[in-house]
């Protein structure tokens, strides 16, 4: 656990090592990979700059362990580093933005 800006304790936001994020424009998702195995994905649809966060889905087998946390992590530290903004369809991803606020400035 870390403590965030307030003090509180928070979860690490990924608990997990050896992931690899894939970017697949032509199906728009992002995928999620430890070593071979694929964990999950995060699908999307794009318009310029600015990322609509659709799904997050992880493999059944992975679920409940912090993944779709670490994925989500991953694709919004990523789209931060392109200057995008997203618009959060997905509920995972609205519910991680209200636990992790210092994501809210990407949103669009």
């Amino acid at each position: 656990m870390a403590a965030d800006t307030t003090g509180h304790e928070q979860p690490e936001k990924i608990a997990h090592e050896d992931l690899r994020l894939d970017h697949d424009p032509g199906r728009e998702r992002f995928g999620l990979w430890q070593g071979p195995s694929f964990i999950g994905f995060l699908g999307y649809s794009r318009d310029g700059d600015v990322v609509t966060l659709q799904h997050t889905i992880i493999s059944e087998e992975f679920g409940r362990r912090g993944y779709a946390r670490a994925l989500v992590t991953l694709v919004l530290d990523r789209l931060r580093a392109e200057g995008s903004t997203i618009v959060p369809e997905c509920s995972y991803v609205q519910d991680y933005l209200s636990r992790y606020p210092e994501y809210n400035d990407l949103v669009a």
